[in-house]
């Protein structure tokens, strides 16, 4: 008798391998969440260098960083616009179908997108990607489906560590690193 066989899912590393885009949280992600506020009412955000430098390596790379956030704020726009993020989503509450248009845009499909995010709005998209990471400090829902929790808190490096773990799954991290080592 014959017996059929079931494809198995794909391994963690087959998943992370696939990956071309990410899409990310920002604050809780790129930030570590807090909020401050001028006198004037404006909001300040504190960005990490080192979550920037990954996410421009991570370019470099080949796999494009998509930003989805409920909030909107002129340093924000700043900062993203320094790092070379051209795909970016502001004040967007819902952000399955954000994520899901800038996917078609780029040509990809949830089985080449990671995800990054701390909070239940991130939910949708980490539930349908490839890879979903949270960092340390998250929600516990987030960290209980995550595939990957970051050693680091988010806006202190969280984010740079997920994206030198695509790096290395991607093969190039070696490479990207070479020009600094000489």
């Amino acid at each position: 008798m014959a017996r059929l066989m079931t494809p198995r899912p794909p391994t963690v590393a087959e998943r992370m391998l696939a990956v071309r885009g990410l899409v990310c949280d920002v604050d809780g992600v790129l930030t570590d969440g807090g909020l401050l506020f001028s006198e004037n009412g404006e909001t300040l955000k504190r960005f990490n260098t080192l979550d920037g430098h990954g996410i421009k390596l991570l370019q470099q790379g080949g796999i494009t960083p998509v930003v989805i956030t409920g909030r909107d704020s002129k340093p924000l726009r700043v900062r993203l616009q320094a790092l070379g993020v051209q795909h970016a989503f502001f004040g967007t509450e819902d952000k399955r179908p954000a994520a899901e248009q800038a996917l078609v845009t780029l040509g990809l499909d949830w089985s080449q997108a990671a995800a990054m995010g701390d909070d239940w709005p991130d939910l949708p998209v980490m539930r349908r990607c490839a890879f979903a990471c949270a960092p340390a400090n998250a929600h516990r829902e987030l960290t209980a489906m995550a595939h990957y929790v970051t050693s680091a808190r988010g806006g202190d490096g969280a984010a740079r560590e997920f994206c030198d773990l695509l790096l290395v799954a991607s093969g190039r991290y070696a490479d990207l690193l070479e020009p600094y080592t000489r």
